[in-house]
């Protein structure tokens, strides 16, 4: 072969390698603005509700639609009713054992695992509303003493975020109106959590039972008075249609807020950006809920009374003076005999109280000024 054919060969090879490259270069820019459309399976997750139905699992689903507008289709959460998968008793341990991915719930639905669950939604009242009990679990420490209860104390696998603080619970439904703390003596009466040794000590006879069932048993007669939470679920629920006599006020559970959890495995594979998701969605929800409930929980409570002829009360001062002594006698007990339980008590209370020093000096009476505009309640 001559230098010259040897040299235009060269020169063939290095046009169709330049030319070559060419067409690579041009092609890469489309490549990447192609690789966007390219479809990405979505990580989705099973999170069951311990709610049926009515405004507790709207409260749920309103969560759920915020994280799946925000993951933006890279994320979605597939919201479970109660009941779907495990039972309601059984959700933590599913959601731990990664049986559902997550579960919206409340601490004291596992609160025979610790009482000290109880402290983190239906514990004593040290002065505070359920959003100022938020308040120290995000910023005064209970975060990190409800993180050692999960991880330390309990050695579950799992992450969760409080959300949705809940106004006072009313002390409920009754037969008749309580006018005396004695007429409460021997009634049989349902709620959950610490609230359940607190009435107990009170001289109530409890019995615990999910809310679908509430409504029943008091018509069959197996309970004499209930609570659930608020006026639209109690309306929801029926109770109008057993009982005339309800009861606002009431110290037996006046700070608690949903309890949003997920297996921590799970969670922590997640990218920083869905972990993110999962936890400001749960902030996101809870300001929403709390200005849903001031509309709906109005709403209902004026229903009940013009459309169902309730009667509406304020719980007698006597009777909420004596919730208050049975918190000490039961908080006390209970302290004694478990020293984190004490620890968690120590830090809300340290919190509650320099809180309430600044938050009770400074609200007005805003009864005076309702009375000034709309008259006596």
């Amino acid at each position: 072969m001559s230098k010259s054919t040897k040299k235009s060969e060269s020169g063939v090879s290095r046009r169709k390698f330049l030319r070559g490259g060419a067409v690579a270069a041009a092609a890469a820019p489309a490549a990447m603005l192609s690789a966007p459309h390219i479809a990405k399976a979505a990580t989705t997750l099973k999170v069951q509700a311990a709610w049926g139905g009515g405004i507790f699992l709207e409260f749920a689903q309103d969560y759920v639609d915020r994280v799946n507008k925000m993951a933006g289709g890279a994320m979605k959460i597939d919201l479970l009713g109660v009941g779907a998968v495990v039972k309601t008793a059984e959700m933590q341990t599913a959601v731990h054992n990664g049986v559902l991915d997550g579960a919206h719930l409340v601490t004291a639905y596992w609160y025979s695992k610790s009482p000290v669950a109880s402290l983190f939604g239906t514990g004593p009242c040290f002065g505070w509303t359920a959003n100022e009990m938020m308040g120290w679990v995000q910023y005064g420490g209970g975060r990190e003493l409800y993180n050692e209860l999960m991880h330390d104390m309990l050695g579950l696998d799992l992450v969760g975020f409080f959300s949705g603080p809940m106004p006072a619970q009313p002390l409920g439904w009754f037969k008749e109106q309580i006018t005396d703390a004695a007429q409460m003596q021997g009634l049989k009466y349902r709620t959950v959590g610490l609230a359940a040794d607190v009435l107990q000590e009170m001289g109530m006879s409890v019995v615990q039972l999910p809310g679908g069932e509430i409504q029943p048993a008091m018509k069959s007669g197996l309970i004499d008075a209930a609570e659930f939470n608020n006026p639209t679920a109690d309306r929801d629920f029926g109770m109008q249609d057993v009982s005339k006599h309800y009861h606002l006020g009431s110290f037996h559970q006046s700070q608690e807020s949903f309890e949003i959890i997920f297996n921590k495995t799970l969670f922590d594979n997640l990218s920083e950006e869905q972990r993110a998701i999962l936890e400001y969605a749960s902030e996101a929800a809870s300001t929403d809920m709390a200005w849903k409930a001031m509309e709906r929980y109005s709403q209902d409570l004026v229903a009940l009374r013009e459309e169902f002829g309730v009667n509406v009360y304020r719980t007698p001062d006597a009777v909420m003076k004596q919730q208050l002594e049975a918190w000490d006698v039961v908080v006390d007990r209970i302290s004694s005999e478990d020293p984190f339980f004490a620890k968690v008590v120590e830090s809300q209370k340290n919190w509650a109280q320099r809180h309430g020093a600044y938050a009770l000096q400074n609200a007005p009476d805003y009864r005076a000024a309702y009375e000034h505009y709309f008259g006596a309640l």
